[in-house]
């Protein structure tokens, strides 16, 4: 199934449905908001992510700020997904800081990219990123 709705543009009614897990499954997708390249892979990939079904986007600064209905709605889903842009983790970080601890981490450096500024990112670095996203989904909900 994930091959029906991950790799495509159709967008599926249910998000957890295309990328291995159960479709009744709320997962949650948090990007890297940092100003280098690896930033912006993580971004557009939990964007693509969202717009193939796989997850709903969330807003990570709401996390850090301490808001507690976004806190309690993390707290909530069955999985969030985090999308690291590189080893300084401040995404991990503001969830430890919160005490959420569903959550599985995608780092884009992990993947062979190399953090830089003031270069764009390529359609292929996404597309490496989201493969890696969807398995720590499928991988996530199967715990």
């Amino acid at each position: 199934m994930a091959s029906e709705c991950c790799g495509s543009s159709k967008k599926k009614p249910k998000q957890a449905d295309c990328c291995g897990g159960d479709a009744k499954k709320t997962v949650l997708l948090y990007a890297c908001s940092g100003g280098a390249n690896v930033a912006e892979i993580a971004d557009r990939a939990a964007r693509e992510l969202m717009f193939s079904g796989c997850g709903s986007m969330f807003c990570l600064a709401g996390i850090g700020a301490g808001i507690q209905g976004m806190v309690q709605t993390a707290r909530d889903a069955d999985l969030n997904l985090v999308l690291e842009g590189c080893p300084m983790d401040c995404a991990k970080k503001i969830f430890d800081n919160a005490g959420i601890t569903n959550y599985v981490q995608v780092k884009v450096t992990d993947l062979g990219i190399e953090k830089v500024k003031g270069v764009r990112a390529t359609d292929e670095q996404v597309a490496r990123a989201m493969e890696a996203a969807r398995a720590a989904i499928a991988k996530g909900l199967m715990a």
